[in-house]
């Protein structure tokens, strides 16, 4: 079954809630215009610290300038400790064991295992390891110091981040496990990230296919004069990247332009900007021409009408005849297992 582009977008755009879930929002007081997204808050966590005494808000707490007075053990999962009452007074990240070469961008979509400790009483506020899962979010809907301690970090590391009240619960939460002023502690093993763009090896494309130009703005392509269509499906690799391999039961997050092959200067479909949907729910050149590639990886598709639309899109704007080939251009940003219910 084939699917129009309005469908296409809207696959790509349903984001399941295992692929691409937030960390949960804690409940707050304050009027700031941030996400409130953040590690959720846990009454009943345990302590992982070893606090001296048992602070109340009210107490002056000197703010640390570093990272220096934490110390976290190297177990699978980590046990942060240090004399509570803490404080700190910027946002630091501090890496416990180095990652690969993959940086996680500003704008990334993460999967982590973390535990966060309320520096004024020592305490667990949450933690994915006793949940016994990973969490997936994207870094632009979580407390900014999280934000800030993730980004730019490798994949594949474990991070100690201290986070200042300015930039995690200002004015605490409604749960009052964090007050306003406290500062928090995250360990945090980085397990994956999205891209933010295609990232890899470049490969030299096989002749007669179309043409790919890279602008400020996204890609272009061209079509020698005299070149014919394919009559079966093209799928290239333009820039190999060095993320998971997309399968059949995949949830893939791309940005994609596509042409009709017999009009390459007039774009038929604009979603250069991050789309998040399940493989198997998209026309059939999609399935067969991802699968096998890896997140990372830039792929040029030319995809015969059987495996699009065969019978024209003539409702869409610009219309489809029917017969017509498209030419796509992908980058692959993420690929993660689709959730079942």
């Amino acid at each position: 079954m084939t699917v129009s582009p309005a469908t296409l977008r809207r696959a790509l755009l349903g984001v399941t809630a295992a692929s691409m879930i937030a960390l949960s929002a804690c409940s707050t007081t304050t009027t700031d215009s941030r996400s409130a997204a953040s590690p959720s808050v846990s009454e009943s966590a345990s302590a992982s610290a070893s606090p001296s005494e048992s602070a109340s808000p009210t107490v002056s707490i000197s703010p640390s300038a570093d990272l220096s007075a934490i110390t976290v053990s190297d177990e699978d999962t980590p046990v942060i400790t240090f004399d509570a009452p803490w404080a700190i007074s910027s946002t630091q990240t501090k890496v416990l064991r180095e990652g690969g070469s993959q940086v996680v961008g500003d704008t990334a979509t993460v999967t982590v295992n973390y535990v966060g400790v309320n520096g004024r009483t020592g305490e667990i506020f949450d933690s994915s390891y006793e949940r016994g899962e990973s969490t997936s979010f994207p870094l632009d809907q979580v407390i900014t110091g999280f934000k800030t301690g993730l980004a730019g970090q490798a994949v594949g590391s474990r991070v100690l981040i201290g986070i200042p009240s300015e930039d995690g619960y200002p004015d605490g939460t409604s749960t009052g496990t964090i007050e306003a002023g406290d500062s928090l502690l995250f360990v945090v093993d980085i397990l994956s990230s999205s891209f933010d763009e295609a990232t890899g090896t470049a490969v030299d494309p096989v002749d007669g296919l179309p043409t790919v130009t890279m602008t400020d703005d996204g890609p272009t392509i061209a079509i020698a004069d005299g070149d014919k269509a394919p009559s079966k499906l093209v799928s290239q690799i333009l820039i190999k990247g060095p993320g998971a391999k997309v399968k059949e039961d995949s949830t893939v997050t791309v940005k994609y332009r596509s042409w009709n092959y017999a009009d390459p200067d007039t774009i038929f479909e604009d979603a250069w900007t991050s789309q998040t949907g399940e493989l198997a729910n998209l026309i059939d050149g999609w399935k067969e021409g991802l699968v096998g590639k890896t997140a990372g990886s830039r792929v040029l598709l030319v995809v015969p009408p059987a495996q699009a639309y065969p019978d024209g899109l003539p409702s869409a704007t610009p219309s489809l005849a029917a017969g017509q080939t498209l030419v796509y251009v992908i980058d692959i940003l993420d690929v993660a297992e689709t959730a079942t219910s």
